[in-house]
């Protein structure tokens, strides 16, 4: 009776949290907001995309804790030898300091870097990546948490929202892999890769030109001034976008019924960029040849 009583104890805590692991939308919608920069991680960190959005999810309550709404924190990392912007929470102990970033993404961009330089962590990069299970008890057994059942709650939120699908992404570009700091000199900065309309993009730094960017990326530099449709010569201004895929022919679904309204110095080719729209197909369905000038205040169609 003893022994039954024991495991009875045993099982009800993990019973009762799994019993509280309900869908929730909000989660959903996290997923969806940050599943292909955790994909991009994964590739560039090897870092399962799982594991970083279900750390996401439960760390930041899906990007609604006071961490992830002040200082974009998405993982709960505290300063420790940090020397950018911080602010202070109330954690293990009271008015902890902990990391501040600019943005999600340079959250989730340290986040990677933090495991994947720490040697507390450093035995679960021989784990398969696809062996969620592996990472959750490892990063516990690390010290990543203190809470006794966290492996478990990552497991589960894996497990609901089907997370372990993105850890096989074979869809996403082999070439984020080469996105590596043995590509630029020494004391240079690489370009960070954003996300947007099933793409990949960059924005131009001082001195940068197509050749310099298909170096780094490890992509040919005519290849990439062919999908922004430009002379691979063609000087380039900074901060405009740079595609480093061949751009789609609309805007993405939630541009369903949306109009751009010209403004100011725009021209269609770049409204083209801004949205990651081939040029061409922007001119049929506005009904406009590449020749026809634009109208401040114009209505153009996205989709």
């Amino acid at each position: 009776m003893k022994k039954l009583l024991l495991l009875v104890a045993f099982f009800v805590p993990y019973a009762a949290v799994a019993q509280q692991m309900k869908w929730n939308e909000r989660y959903e919608q996290y997923i969806s907001q940050y599943k292909d920069i955790a994909i991009e991680q994964m590739l560039r960190w090897k870092v399962p995309a799982s594991i970083t959005l279900a750390q996401g999810i439960f760390e930041s309550g899906a990007g609604n804790s006071e961490l992830a709404r002040k200082g974009n924190n998405h993982f709960g990392i505290k300063c420790h030898e940090w020397k950018g912007r911080t602010v202070y929470h109330d954690d293990d102990k009271s008015n902890e300091c902990f990391r501040a970033y600019d943005s999600p993404y340079q959250s989730f961009e340290d986040h990677s870097r933090f495991l994947a330089k720490g040697k507390r962590y450093r035995s679960l990069f021989s784990l398969e990546l696809t062996d969620y299970r592996g990472w959750a008890r490892g990063l516990k057994a690390a010290g990543y948490a203190t809470n006794p059942l966290y492996a478990d709650r990552l497991i589960e939120l894996i497990q609901l929202y089907q997370l372990y699908k993105y850890d096989k992404a074979t869809n996403y570009d082999k070439y984020i892999v080469a996105h590596s700091r043995d590509r630029v000199p020494q004391g240079e900065q690489l370009h960070p890769i954003k996300i947007y309309n099933k793409n990949y993009y960059i924005h131009v730094r001082r001195g940068d030109t197509f050749r310099s960017i298909g170096k780094e990326i490890g992509v040919s530099y005519k290849k990439i001034a062919r999908y922004n449709e430009r002379g691979a010569d063609d000087a380039l201004e900074v901060g405009e976008r740079i595609w480093l895929k061949k751009k789609q022919k609309k805007a993405p679904k939630e541009y369903d019924g949306y109009l751009h309204y010209v403004r100011e110095g725009e021209s269609m080719y770049s409204i083209a960029q801004n949205y990651g729209i081939r040029l061409k197909s922007l001119c049929k369905m506005n009904r406009l040849s590449l020749e026809d000038g634009l109208q401040v205040g114009e209505a153009i169609r996205l989709r």
